[in-house]
């Protein structure tokens, strides 16, 4: 795998944020291969440490949730977790990929092993595969990579795999290139903290930004060329006064359903990644992350970088 940069880049403290340690939880499937080809790009261009990790749910096996005895629990869940980590150094001996750490875990639940390694080992950025569907399926509201994302305490990217028919179908071991990055913003303090990590992005991959901000839910009566003036003038509150905006970075404002909006920018400037902010674990209900960041997520074909504003922050 080839970065657009030399892979021994490190993104400078005064760039924007760093990602040091990576957290990639894969289940071994055709998204998680997408996931771990994009950590993995990730590591390189930060020079971060990346972690590779995969659980085994006892809840899905009667033999391990059934054992008769104490003992015999325990040598299950040692075979299952020792198979595990077999299966799993196998899965990370990919071609161009230098060999992460491996962790493999007997668990009740993924969620929650995955929360509880990335806390224990202070992770940067977690990245992790999801399986794309048409339309807001509810039923995905249970899933490992919604659960995480409502859960972790930094940086989620989620990484969708494409259907079948779609234009973002490629080779398996086709490089990951981010030449183009969509952040979404609209002016509060979660949106500042996501466009670091998008300008960040844009350092280490030398890339285009587009800020986007959508006017919402607009009344009819609304004068949208002052609405859409008013939200160019906010743009620069969004930029530090002392350090000039990059040539490669466009502003753009658009009129009408946010998550709709987001995905045609995205479609039309054939965006790597969108990045996004969220308020976190107390307002991050199922309206707003169904309606905007959920749907994005679910229906674009670009990995989505969602970012906490409650994040403790980095040095």
């Amino acid at each position: 795998m080839e970065p657009v940069t030399n892979a021994e880049t490190v993104v400078a403290a005064g760039t924007g944020e760093r990602i040091e340690r990576i957290l990639c939880p894969v289940d071994f499937s055709e998204a998680s291969v997408k996931a771990y080809r994009h950590a993995h790009s990730i590591a390189s261009h930060y020079g971060a440490k990346l972690i590779v990790q995969y659980v085994i749910e006892l809840s899905e096996h009667f033999s391990a949730c059934y054992a008769p005895t104490a003992p015999l629990f325990e040598e299950t869940r040692e075979t299952f977790t020792a198979n595990g980590l077999r299966d799993l150094h196998q899965f990370v001996d990919i071609p161009g990929c230098n060999p992460p750490e491996c962790i493999a875990q007997s668990a009740m639940t993924a969620p929650d092993a995955i929360l509880s390694l990335a806390q224990e080992r202070a992770i940067s950025l977690i990245v992790l595969g999801t399986h794309g569907r048409r339309g807001f399926d509810r039923a995905m509201l249970g899933s490992v990579t919604e659960r995480v994302l409502r859960h972790a305490t930094c940086p989620v990217l989620a990484v969708r795999d494409a259907a079948p028919d779609s234009a973002a179908q490629g080779p398996a071991d086709a490089p990951v290139l981010v030449r183009r990055i969509l952040c979404c913003v609209d002016f509060s303090a979660h949106s500042r903290r996501a466009l670091k990590y998008a300008l960040s992005a844009a350092d280490a991959y030398d890339a285009e930004v587009t800020v986007l901000h959508v006017l919402d839910n607009i009344p009819d009566s609304a004068d949208v060329g002052k609405e859409t003036a008013t939200a160019m003038e906010d743009f620069g509150s969004l930029f530090p006064a002392t350090a000039p905006r990059s040539p490669k970075t466009h502003l753009e404002v658009r009129l009408g359903k946010a998550y709709q909006e987001i995905l045609k920018s995205a479609a039309e400037m054939q965006s790597d990644l969108i990045v996004t902010g969220v308020r976190g674990r107390n307002s991050l209900d199922i309206a707003v992350f169904g309606s905007t960041t959920y749907r994005v997520i679910q229906l674009g074909a670009a990995p989505v970088l969602t970012v906490p504003i409650w994040l403790p922050r980095m040095v």
